[in-house]
């Protein structure tokens, strides 16, 4: 079989070997007959048998010496073949050492036992500001990046311990002094590094920049206790709940106790009662249909109700909020104010504008609307209403008398009697002066003659107190009218029964006067 030149190489020089030492002997199993037949001119003292034991000789040792030799060179060319394939592994490493740890994000050196720096990759250099070649065998490095001598001094021992113990050293935080004088909070981690024989050779440090990340997460609790405190301080409760039935408390402020009495943790969850159990559910469906409408036109809301506190006491409350997406899911964030002095003062100011000021009873703008309406909806049924306008007989001389203080009480006195004298349906009302006015829905003129006849005796009956020891007995005039028996509209009832209370007084005071002849009927 033909061999090829590179295979057969260690063969032919083997067998060169071989040949050129089996030449040799034979020479020199020649030279020595020759040699010896001159010396001793006799050559039969030595036989043939020691000729050919010569080239006996010759011949195994040549064929030993080949053997010996090809194995030899085998073994050369074995051991060449290893070195080069260890050479090509060793170059393929150090280019994967120069393609991942040179190029990696983050920092990576190692330092060996004497703290001369081996490798230091380009985030290194990045970071910290030194040139590799400025790095690169020595150990000023680590007095560089860590100044302060107290401080360097741990991290030296922090490193014997890792060389000498093994300690690893994982996720400590550490800052650093870069050549610009810029402080950058480094975590490192490290191990020890060993080498082909198994020896601590140094340690590799792998280090991460948190500078940004530890400055974000300062500036983000700063920015919590900023909110903290701002929501600590309001007047008011702060919110973020769930749109759900019970309107389910994620977050609420230490606002909360203020406005329900219940702890934060209490109404987060519904952990001791929902949001939902503190308002009426006639508001709180009025709610729900308010805050779905926000939510459909991406708008924010704003309503008022009344809740419940802890204590039982009833508040109202104002709240303004919005719907919010977060994480995917849909929320309400808003504030809530409690706005009880408010909603009495809106009240107080409703029924001021509504009502008299001195009776509490309606004043007269407040009567003419509601009569008006009365009116309409008698029109509408089919029912009559009736009007009864009544005065105060001789009233002058009570104030003029007792003084108009004295006057107002017994105003109030008589108002009193008026309201608590007729039906919750019928309206009672002070048109001015020593004037009033009750309005009867659905009475006929009958009915309402034996109303006002009932409120003068009432009137007249009673022992009106003005002064220690002495009081007096008031009477009043009373004039009727009934819709539609006497007119088709309010104005025209008011006038008739003004008439009709003015021909009582006429008649002597302290009686009713119907009108004197009936308008249209239906």
């Amino acid at each position: 079989m033909k061999m090829s030149r590179e295979s057969s190489s260690p063969f032919r020089r083997a067998l060169l070997v071989g040949v050129l030492y089996g030449a040799i002997g034979c020479l020199w199993v020649i030279g020595s007959d020759q040699l010896a037949a001159a010396l001793f001119k006799n050559p039969e003292l030595y036989s043939p048998v020691q000729t050919y034991m010569g080239w006996g000789f010759v011949l195994v040792s040549s064929l030993l010496l080949f053997y010996v030799v090809y194995q030899l060179l085998l073994e050369q060319r074995e051991s060449e073949s290893l070195n080069e394939e260890q050479a090509n592994a060793i170059r393929e490493l150090g280019q994967f050492q120069e393609s991942v740890i040179d190029n990696a994000t983050v920092w990576i050196n190692v330092f060996a036992a004497d703290g001369k720096a081996l490798i230091w990759n380009k985030a290194a250099e990045h970071i910290s500001g030194y040139a590799r070649q400025d790095v690169i065998g020595h150990s000023r490095i680590w007095r560089q990046l860590f100044p302060d001598r107290t401080f360097h001094d741990q991290l030296i021992k922090k490193a014997a311990d890792t060389l000498n113990m093994g300690e690893q050293v994982s996720e400590v935080e550490a800052p650093i002094v870069t050549r610009n004088g810029e402080k950058r909070l480094m975590s490192w981690s490290g191990r020890r590094l060993y080498d082909a024989h198994g020896k601590v050779a140094g340690i590799i440090v792998i280090a991460l920049d948190v500078t940004d990340r530890r400055n974000a997460e300062a500036d983000a609790r700063g920015r919590e206790r900023q909110l903290k405190t701002l929501m600590g301080n309001i007047p008011g409760m702060a919110y973020r709940c769930l749109f759900d039935e019970s309107w389910t408390m994620k977050f609420v402020s230490e606002g909360c106790r203020e406005i329900t009495g219940y702890e934060p943790d209490e109404l987060i969850e519904n952990n001791v009662v929902s949001f939902l159990d503190l308002i009426e559910p006639d508001d709180n469906d009025k709610n729900t249909r308010t805050v779905e409408n926000a939510i459909a036109e991406a708008e924010p809301f704003a309503i008022e109700y009344a809740i419940t506190r802890r204590d039982g006491k009833r508040i109202w409350v104002w709240e303004k909020g919005r719907g919010v997406d977060v994480d995917g899911e849909l929320m309400l964030e808003g504030i809530i104010f409690d706005i009880t002095e408010r909603k009495a003062l809106e009240q107080e100011l409703s029924r001021m504008a509504t009502h008299d000021a001195l009776t509490g009873l309606l004043n007269r703008r407040e009567l003419e609307a509601r009569l008006e309406s009365e009116v309409r909806r008698a029109r509408r049924y089919r029912r009559p209403v009736a009007l009864l306008w009544i005065d105060v007989d001789h009233f002058k001389s009570v104030n003029d008398r007792f003084g108009h203080a004295k006057g107002d009480d017994v105003l109030r006195r008589i108002s009193d009697l008026l309201q608590s004298s007729v039906r919750a349906v019928d309206i009672a009302a002070r048109y001015g002066g020593e004037e009033f006015v009750v309005v009867l829905p659905e009475r006929d003129l009958e009915e309402a003659s034996e109303t006002a006849e009932r409120l003068r005796s009432l009137v007249a009956e009673q022992d009106i107190e003005v002064a220690e020891g002495e009081s007096i007995n008031l009477s009043v005039s009373i004039g009727v009218a009934v819709y539609p028996l006497h007119g088709d509209n309010w104005q025209t009832l008011c006038s008739v029964a003004d008439k009709a209370m003015y021909a009582a007084k006429s008649a002597g005071r302290n009686q009713v006067c119907l009108p004197q002849s009936a308008g249209d009927s239906w």
